[in-house]
């Protein structure tokens, strides 16, 4: 009998947990980063390379491949996992972040929202059957109920409104999703910066007994300080017993600090993204390759690596790929980053099952202050 889903906690530190989903397709160790794949690809890697990387599960983007290949034009060629080529765990998110972000004459009512392709400008409808149904297509292991995610800030009024259809939209992806065998479908907790509106929404999907939950609608603008503020209201009231996602975090700072108030997975394009524009996070803080002072600089980012992207190539070299415009050094910073990453969540995860969380914790954040080593 395939394995279902599943997910037990293995250590705790504090509010921090190790754990472990246990999936058809694989397990993935938390606390878990999953690079973004937006369009069945993460941007400049093979996905052999996101793999050796150390990462268990990455995630897809139900807006962007609903509009281009298309789901029913995925689901013909065999699911998303087979046509990227990646038979691991793949999580889709609802596509309600994109469709507010950047559809254009977007209208939103109890059914759904009516948008037009930021692409092409067609028309297109999502509800929470056909986001579930599009999830569905695309055959990803986790799928996201659709909400609706309001930028900060915002009136409470607004917040409120949001969350409660959120809530509603949940029950109606809960009724279509269905009991996949293998998978399963986390609800979003909203509710912006407002305590007791982030209380409500939890409280309210914790009783629709889903198999995961997500924290949706930070790190949208606030301060981190707000987003901390409402982790810390949030998770007490999950159950203790399925993962935590917080949606889109973050920085690696961001990551650290989520983990100490008990968030077990994240997602963020900010590695990839900033691997494209000369930006390399390693363990002495963030390297900024566009600058003029490494045009001499023979020194590798990090010469202790794992990373052949890291540890094998000059901060000269990479200067003049960025300058340059070169695709290769947009692969190699992405590498870089993808690596120091899933680093990260290593270190994270041993430090936990040690007990050590806070004392690793607070040296990682002291190497980052030190900074860089200075210019030869």
């Amino acid at each position: 009998m395939a394995e279902q889903f599943g997910f037990k906690v293995l250590a705790t530190d504090g509010n921090a947990r190790r754990g472990e989903v246990s999936m058809p397709r694989g397990k993935i160790r938390t606390p878990a980063f999953m690079p973004v794949g937006t369009a069945g690809t993460v941007k400049a890697m093979y996905l052999d390379q996101v793999r050796a990387l150390g990462s268990d599960i990455i995630l897809g983007n139900t807006y962007h491949l609903m509009l281009r290949p298309g789901a029913e034009r995925v689901a013909r060629l065999g699911g998303l996992h087979e046509f990227a080529r990646w038979p691991h765990p793949i999580l889709t998110d609802s596509g309600g972040f994109q469709v507010m972000s950047l559809a254009k004459l977007r209208k939103l009512n109890e059914i759904g929202v009516t948008f037009r392709s930021h692409i092409d400008g067609a028309a297109y409808e999502m509800s929470p059957e056909r986001s579930i149904e599009i999830q569905g297509l695309l055959d990803s292991d986790i799928q996201m109920q659709l909400d609706e995610c309001v930028a900060l800030p915002a009136k409470d009024q607004e917040i409120e409104r949001a969350m409660e259809l959120s809530l509603r939209w949940a029950e109606r992806c809960k009724a279509a999703f269905g009991d996949q065998s293998g998978k399963a479908m986390f609800g979003i907790v909203q509710g912006g910066d407002k305590a007791h509106l982030r209380v409500r929404s939890a409280q309210a999907l914790k009783a629709m007994e889903l198999k995961g939950y997500a924290v949706g609608g930070l790190a949208v603008g606030e301060p981190q300080a707000v987003m901390l503020d409402m982790l810390e209201v949030t998770c007490p009231g999950l159950p203790a017993e399925k993962p935590r996602y917080l949606m889109g975090v973050g920085t690696p700072d961001d990551i650290l600090k989520s983990v100490a108030r008990g968030i077990d997975m994240f997602d963020c394009v900010m590695p990839t993204r900033a691997g494209r524009h000369g930006l390399a996070y390693t363990r002495r803080g963030k390297v900024n390759l566009r600058n003029a002072r490494h045009a001499d600089d023979h020194r590798p980012l990090d010469d202790e690596s794992d990373c052949p992207a890291a540890r094998d190539y000059s901060r000269a070299y990479l200067h003049h790929l960025v300058r340059s415009q070169e695709a290769l050094g947009a692969m190699l910073l992405t590498w870089n980053n993808l690596a120091y990453y899933q680093s990260l969540m290593g270190q994270i995860r041993d430090a936990i099952e040690a007990g050590a969380f806070a004392e690793r914790s607070a040296l990682i954040s002291e190497q980052w202050a030190r900074g860089d080593l200075p210019p030869l």
